[in-house]
């Protein structure tokens, strides 16, 4: 694979700006090519899949929109795209645009309403919503990367690929970029995205890759490049972060705490500096649902530090550590699409003859501009016994420990030819038993923070009184349950069985609806 950038063969330039002209012309000329549709009548879904078998063009849509059971009568004329579409949604407020090999149906909102006789008129905001699945399994994405393209603006998929954002009227001219590693960037209006709870697929990426091409590459070498490159690819100035934090302690798959938080982050710059990160709490709330004989009550420790931690640029992870080199076996595994450029896959572990836990896991590493993009990474299961609690509050004395599995999750995003972090998790299993206890407990805990907002103009640290108790135990630190916690801030949308398990325990929850306008 010829990395972005490079000088190509001119008859194979020539061919593939043949080939995006071809691509072109049938984009735009896909809602008035003419289909013959066979049968009767049809269900509107299947003569939407019919229309994508004849013309190779996936459909993103509202289900609200389509009625999927509606019979569409099918004449004995062909028809155009436009026309089967008309007949299908029966509604003339739908629009239809056509990008890449998509076919986006949504209703367009309303005009934004002409300046008032206010000074200055307060900022008019649309949520924008949906799920970010595989276009060929229909199965949800976690964690795919969704950005306002020109802005600092952006959030994550949760578990189940749901995502919300809040966007101002400015944003409605921009386009929502959605990226998964292995899979073809999505870009998308925004204008189309208000009002509409959209499922957006995703198309895979395959690049073959000659054995030969990844053997001839040096992974320190590689590595080598990325630290030196850190400067120049993530800042040399202070940055402000806004971002959603959450952190959660599961007991048999039922949530004991769970605590949330709107946050501020002032970035120290990744160039050398004794600057350390700052962190403030703006918003809020927690949950508990533990009973008053339970002795067995575990804690998250410093979570919000330990999501500080896991920007590997600012804090240089070990295994990218010239330093662990001789700790570590690294190996270039594949290379594959990300963010719309390629990146090395590097795969490392610790040598065998290293008995203490280390790390393991893969770094996706950009190959024009070497800046990590991804890191995903976990305590060697081999060695896991001796990590202890160190993640957790202590456990009573009666209580014995095992660790299960600690995972954890780093991912960049570029932003004005910067790239800043996005997205940190980390996830701890482990099995708990009392001395007299016959069978043992089995906790799962979380925590994440995922950045909504990110600037650079005029940035500066926060006074000492402002900042967050970061190495405390966060769940502690929070009186009560904020009903009004939202505000005009974005959070991360939670998942499915943690709502369900929410409402079991009588928990207010009119903001985590589909569309919380306020």
């Amino acid at each position: 694979m010829r990395p972005t950038g490079s000088r190509g063969n001119p008859a194979i330039l020539v061919a593939g700006l043949l080939l995006l002209s071809l691509n072109s012309f049938s984009q735009e000329n896909v809602l008035d090519r003419e289909l013959k549709l066979t049968g009767n009548s049809t269900p509107a879904s299947r003569a939407l899949s019919e229309v994508s078998r004849l013309t190779g063009f996936l459909f993103t849509y509202d289900s609200q929109i389509i009625n999927a059971d509606r019979a569409f009568v099918i004449p004995r004329y062909d028809m155009t795209v436009r026309e089967i579409l008309d007949s299908v949604t029966g509604d003339p407020a739908v629009r239809y645009s056509v990008i890449g090999r998509h076919i986006i149906l949504y209703r367009e909102i309303a005009g934004t309403p002409a300046d008032d006789t206010l000074a200055e008129p307060a900022p008019l905001t649309f949520f924008i919503s949906g799920r970010i699945t595989d276009a060929e399994s229909s199965e949800p994405l976690p964690y795919a990367t969704i950005g306002i393209s020109s802005r600092g603006r952006g959030t994550v998929t949760n578990i189940n690929g749901d995502f919300i954002l809040r966007v101002s009227v400015e944003c409605l001219e921009d386009t929502l970029s959605v990226s998964y590693v292995g899979y073809v960037n999505r870009r998308i209006p925004v204008r189309s995205l208000p009002g509409n709870y959209m499922t957006i697929s995703m198309d895979r990426d395959f690049i073959p890759i000659p054995e030969i091409i990844i053997r001839a590459q040096d992974p320190l070498l590689i590595i080598r490049k990325t630290i030196s490159s850190v400067a120049s690819n993530y800042g040399t100035t202070p940055a402000l972060l806004t971002g959603f934090y959450r952190e959660g302690v599961y007991r048999r798959k039922e949530p004991q705490i769970y605590s949330e938080a709107v946050v501020q982050i002032y970035k120290s710059p990744y160039a050398r500096s004794l600057q350390t990160d700052q962190m403030k709490v703006l918003r809020s709330r927690k949950i508990e649902n533990l009973e008053a004989k339970d002795t067995l009550a575990v804690r998250l420790k410093a979570g919000l530090s330990a999501s500080l931690s896991l920007d590997g640029m600012r804090h240089l992870f070990d295994f990218l550590d010239p330093e662990s080199f001789n700790s570590y076996e690294y190996h270039l595994t594949d290379i594959v699409t990300i963010d719309g450029q390629t990146a090395f896959v590097i795969s490392f572990s610790q040598k065998n003859w290293v008995t203490e836990p280390l790390m393991q896991g893969d770094i996706y590493i950009d190959v024009d501009n070497y800046s990590v993009v991804l890191a995903e990474f976990e305590v060697n299961p081999l060695f896991i016994d001796q990590t202890g609690e160190s993640l957790i509050s202590r456990l009573p004395r009666d209580y014995s420990m095992k660790p299960e599995y600690v995972r954890y999750r780093a991912r960049y995003r570029q932003v004005g030819g910067r790239y800043c972090l996005s997205h940190v998790r980390g996830d701890l299993g482990f099995l708990a038993r009392g001395k007299k206890k016959l069978f043992s407990s089995r906790f799962n805990i979380f925590f994440e923070l995922a950045v909504t907002d990110y600037r650079t103009d005029n940035v500066e640290r926060f006074d000492h009184e402002e900042l967050a108790p970061a190495y405390s135990i966060f769940s502690r630190t929070i009186n009560g349950y904020d009903a009004e916690f939202w505000q005009d801030f974005d959070f991360l949308k939670p998942e499915e069985d943690l709502v369900e398990a929410l409402q079991k325990l009588n928990v207010r929850l009119g903001e985590f609806g589909r569309n919380p306008l306020p």
